[in-house]
């Protein structure tokens, strides 16, 4: 089997095709997840603390010495705002994916149909069966056994 054949193979498998599929999908719904949080949840989060953003912190480490032919004398910075802007994004991303999820799960157990009621006719037929059940109990407890 050539190389080519096996691939084809591999790729076609439906376990294959299933991760891809799943791969899109997640980083398309991450986006959506990223622009609820970047536009609907960010500015309440800012709000509550006094509109700091907190991309903008930084700490100077050191001023930069000028070299002769190079334009940029910015200093050097540690930028822990950044990181911190990224751990709130985290938490606030698995929250709502969190949610998501639940809510999708709760959805699943509750849209399940109810079983069909059987119809008049097996339900008659069933009691008939229960009555000749229960006679047939009755009668073989009310016969004499012979000595």
């Amino acid at each position: 089997m050539g190389l080519w054949q096996e691939f084809k193979e591999f790729a076609i498998k439906g376990n294959a095709l299933d991760l891809a599929v799943g791969v899109v999908i997640g980083a398309s719904f991450g986006k959506i997840i990223s622009a609820l949080v970047d536009n609907m949840i960010m500015p309440f989060v800012g709000l509550f603390s006094g509109g700091v953003n907190f991309t903008s912190l930084k700490l100077k480490l050191a001023n930069p010495t000028p070299i002769p032919g190079l334009s940029s004398t910015e200093p050097a910075t540690l930028e822990y705002g950044k990181f911190i802007q990224a751990t709130v994004d985290f938490f606030i991303v698995a929250a709502v994916l969190f949610a998501v999820v639940k809510l999708l799960n709760h959805w699943k157990k509750t849209e399940a149909p109810p079983p069909p009621t059987p119809p008049k006719e097996e339900l008659l037929l069933t009691e008939i069966r229960d009555l000749l059940k229960q006679k047939s109990v009755e009668w073989s407890f009310s016969r004499k056994l012979p000595r």
